[in-house]
């Protein structure tokens, strides 16, 4: 008699989490990746309502947001004397706290779970401040394969009107400031966004990234992904 078990739609990137059956997890992982500053935020924002008017159950997560560390994340982070090991295990931390008790309940229920960056960013994160590659990939092994990245690929210069309008500027850590990349704050911000983004672009084949130009306004990006995000839930 022919084996007729179907195959769970999710797959881990490596050994995965423990005890984990991925033939539980119904959603849909939905992650909208890119800079600092390139409007994920305002994006999820706008998603999220969208979806559930049209009848999804939607969990809205990103990073430095779980019970376990987010708090001490952002406490250390003011302190400005993380080193790169350090602040690489946080948010290794961070993410695997939000998958098991967050991401993963909600797949299971049935949600479509949005999530402002993933493990992309910290790997990206990672990687410019020297961390070896395949350790840092093997360390969010336990990580799910998302049903669509959607990367919002602006250019350096985009980026720089829009942190300017924030009430902070330019952000210690989202400038580098740790690595001395520059004289000021801004000349850091530059150098240490274009490695990122050299590093983002390194990872669209390896991922499968849906790259969208994020050097268009607030409007034409939100069409973009509408449609992309509809088409895959149509199963188109």
């Amino acid at each position: 008699m022919k084996n007729d078990i179907t195959r769970p739609r999710f797959e881990f990137y490596g050994k995965g989490m423990p005890g984990v059956d991925l033939s539980e997890l119904q959603g849909r992982l939905i992650v909208i990746e890119g800079p600092d500053g390139v409007g994920r935020s305002t994006q999820v924002a706008m998603l999220k309502p969208w979806l559930e008017s049209n009848g999804h159950a939607v969990l809205d997560t990103g990073m430095t947001r779980s019970a376990l560390a987010g708090k001490g994340i952002k406490q250390a982070k003011q302190g400005f004397t993380l080193a790169p090991v350090s602040l690489t295990l946080f948010y290794a931390t961070d993410f695997a706290d939000r998958l098991e008790n967050q991401m993963i309940p909600a797949l299971r229920a049935g949600f479509i779970v949005l999530t402002d960056r993933y493990i992309y960013s910290l790997i990206a994160r990672a990687i410019v401040r020297g961390m070896d590659r395949d350790w840092i990939k093997s360390a969010y092994g336990l990580a799910l394969k998302p049903d669509a990245v959607f990367y919002l690929r602006p250019n350096v210069t985009d980026l720089i009107p829009r942190v300017l309008a924030k009430p902070v500027g330019f952000d210690y850590w989202e400038s580098g400031m740790d690595m001395h990349l520059g004289i000021d704050r801004f000349d850091s911000f530059v150098e240490y966004q274009t490695r990122m983004l050299a590093v983002f672009d390194s990872m669209v084949e390896e991922y499968g990234f849906d790259v969208i130009d994020a050097s268009q306004q607030i409007d034409p990006i939100y069409r973009a992904l509408q449609r992309r995000i509809g088409r895959l839930l149509r199963g188109a």
